[in-house]
């Protein structure tokens, strides 16, 4: 979607929120999340968690420069945690109350 970004990542919150008031959810960075990467089955699976541990955290929400199919939040992708090469993975902080 790079036609959309300019083909670079943007500032939290310069483009319009989602229905919960939610910014840059897709589409701007791949987001890393905390549950390592594993490959799913083909059943219906609802907030998987993944391993205990592995080589590869999961991201989701696609980048500016992924094509249309990746910019949902279902979508699942794997990268070490030590990637230096990630010019378009960020992370969102959340707190769980």
């Amino acid at each position: 979607m790079s036609g959309n970004s300019g083909a670079k990542t943007h500032e939290v919150g310069k483009k319009t929120p989602n229905a919960w008031g939610l910014y840059d959810m897709h589409g701007n960075v791949w987001e890393w999340v905390w549950d390592w990467f594993e490959l799913l089955g083909s059943g219906v699976v609802s907030d998987p968690t993944g391993p205990t541990s592995g080589l590869r955290r999961v991201l989701r929400g696609g980048g500016w420069d992924s094509d249309v199919e990746y910019l949902t939040s279902t979508h699942r992708d794997g990268d070490p945690p030590n990637n230096d090469e990630g010019f378009n993975i960020g992370f969102r902080l959340a707190r769980n109350n």
